[in-house]
């Protein structure tokens, strides 16, 4: 995408300005003051535990707990810190309301004098970070808080900790895609596919929405999302075949062993006869927040073609050479863009055959598979 590389480029002058200006001018200070209040509880706490008044200790530690350990308004201590994803960006600013306000207009200001840019007044807003979510990247940005919430030491864990939402909005947009007045439909574009097919394209669609949201705590919220696409899904099996949903369950509904677990999952096999069989299955995803997870920067929209991957597979056709096999293995690239992409002088015929089919995929015997990752492959097509 060139969108986003010129975006860097332009926005470039902008890094600067925050990085070598701003940050410097609305960071100063080590650490946050003590908060006197807090400390003076905790005195109070050690006189009355070596008087082993117990009940009284107890009730100073709740009180305790519910105030902070330092002081947030400490006029001394600020923090600015900036992130930027092409044109998107946020501040996370500690410090006044004031302050944040002054911040902006001199941004503002320099994006109007040095970039020719004008700041959109409804879009770049001043939230308060614990009692307001602010949007980035399609994700709900906040401040977690929770004096309940413990470490093995006693201390609260996540109090001014950073926390990332899926928001309530996308996940209402994602089910009204498989819903007709509030409840989930079949998918009539679908129903003249294979079985194997309409399984792994909802799996598809799902898996995308999902693993962009991984790193959000509240990814759990999702289980709404899977059961209106599994019963879409059902509905639509149970429409290409004419029978109810509560059949399609007790067939296809099956314990499977996936990456994340053992899980209750809507399943497809395809017997092969002499190979292992195909296997399409709706779910299996622990929605559970990962750390690590690696996101791309939206969710994925899969949209349906008419590859029949079974009949494909099912055919033992090399699409290269046109030989007849016992079975055919299947090449992949990651994007057709690739191979389409200008400075190659030379095209082999596997990648003039992908892009005149505009799929991601060829069926080729195993010795054509062999070639093409061998970089010997250039003899003819069958067309």
């Amino acid at each position: 995408m060139l969108s986003p590389l010129l975006s860097n480029i332009f926005m470039d002058r902008l890094d600067q300005y925050v990085e070598k200006q701003l940050i410097p001018k609305y960071s100063f200070g080590k650490r946050r003051a003590e908060n006197k209040a807090y400390k003076a509880v905790l005195k109070q706490r050690e006189k009355h535990k070596r008087h082993k008044n117990w009940v009284r200790v107890k009730e100073l530690e709740n009180i305790a707990q519910k105030m902070p350990s330092k002081d947030n308004y400490d006029p001394n201590f600020r923090r600015l810190h900036y992130i930027r994803y092409a044109d998107d960006w946020l501040l996370g600013f500690s410090g006044s309301k004031k302050e944040a306000q002054v911040i902006k207009v001199e941004l503002a200001n320099y994006l109007q004098t040095e970039l020719k840019l004008r700041l959109c007044e409804g879009k770049t807003l001043i939230t308060h970070a614990r009692s307001e979510r602010a949007r980035f990247l399609s994700y709900e940005v906040e401040v977690l808080h929770a004096d309940t919430q413990h470490e093995r030491r006693g201390q609260r864990a996540i109090n001014g900790v950073i926390g990332l939402r899926v928001p309530k909005d996308k996940m209402q947009a994602k089910m009204r895609k498989y819903m007709t007045k509030g409840k989930p439909i079949h998918r009539a574009e679908l129903i003249h596919c294979s079985d194997f097919d309409i399984v792994s394209q909802f799996q598809s669609e799902y898996r995308g929405f999902v693993q962009y949201y991984m790193q959000a705590y509240n990814v759990y919220h999702m289980y709404a999302v899977k059961r209106v696409m599994e019963v879409s899904l059902a509905k639509t099996l149970a429409c290409k075949h004419r029978t109810t949903v509560n059949k399609i369950f007790r067939k296809h509904k099956v314990t499977a062993e996936t990456r994340d677990g053992v899980y209750r999952v809507l399943q497809v096999r395809v017997e092969r006869e002499g190979k292992r069989a195909l296997v399409a299955q709706f779910g299996g995803i622990k929605l559970a927040r990962s750390s690590d997870a690696e996101i791309d920067e939206a969710p994925k929209e899969v949209f349906h073609t008419r590859s029949q991957l079974v009949d494909r597979l099912l055919r033992n056709v090399c699409e290269l050479c046109g030989a007849d096999v016992q079975g055919v293995e299947m090449h992949h690239v990651k994007k057709l863009k690739d191979l389409s992409r200008s400075g190659r002088r030379h095209k082999p015929e596997w990648m003039v055959r992908m892009i005149a089919m505009r799929r991601k995929s060829l069926a080729v015997c195993v010795e054509c598979h062999y070639k093409i990752h061998s970089g010997l492959y250039d003899g003819a097509c069958v067309c």
